[in-house]
């Protein structure tokens, strides 16, 4: 059986082609195909299948307006302009679903639920909503779209505008759409192998 390995077109579309974009054009992102999104995200792994990440997809000009006061200056031109901004979010309770999600091991939500468990409960679903937001940026590549995730904004202001209940927390913001790779400037630099790993 020959190995599964992804073209050299695939990985040129995930990540030699892939940019951060801040300029974008003026195609609409159909509901569905944000859909098509998450259905490729909710695949990637996670710690007991926890899957803490959940996006809030602001595409309406009235939900960008309740975004705008948080964002800092810099950011409020090109995420005004994207066709979509998805706040990348994650859920601090999300061990109350794992009988759901990992039904197998029946003691799965006292390792997180509890004053005695809340810092492990934090990390635990920051950790793996971070690791999600980058299926999440992979996913959006694979399917045409262009990203432009970002910090540059107020969490805390986010938070209470968007997610008042205190259940959800923001963690950062992706723009989402068809960029102008006419007004891309060159790629940055990247750490080689050797400078960045070790092998042992």
């Amino acid at each position: 059986m020959a190995d599964r390995v992804l073209s050299e077109e695939g990985r040129d579309l995930l990540f030699y082609s892939g940019r951060t974009f801040s300029y974008w054009l003026d195609r609409d992102v159909p509901d569905s195909l944000l859909e098509e999104l998450w259905d490729l995200v909710k695949l990637g792994p996670t710690s007991a299948n926890g899957q803490p990440l959940r996006v809030l997809f602001l595409k309406s000009k009235e939900a960008k307006k309740r975004l705008e006061p948080a964002l800092s200056e810099g950011n409020v031109a090109k995420t005004m302009a994207a066709p979509v901004t998805a706040i990348l979010a994650y859920d601090t309770r999300f061990y109350e679903l794992l009988p759901e999600l990992f039904p197998h091991e029946p003691e799965a939500v006292a390792w997180f639920a509890g004053p005695e468990n809340a810092r492990k409960a934090e990390v635990t679903a920051f950790r793996n909503a971070t690791l999600q937001a980058g299926y999440f940026i992979l996913a959006a590549r694979a399917l045409g779209l262009d990203c432009g995730p970002m910090s540059g904004f107020d969490n805390a202001m986010v938070d209470r505008e968007f997610f008042p209940d205190g259940r959800y927390r923001s963690n950062f913001l992706c723009n989402l759409g068809y960029g102008d790779r006419s007004r891309l400037h060159p790629r940055n630099p990247r750490l080689s192998f050797a400078r960045a790993c070790r092998i042992l």
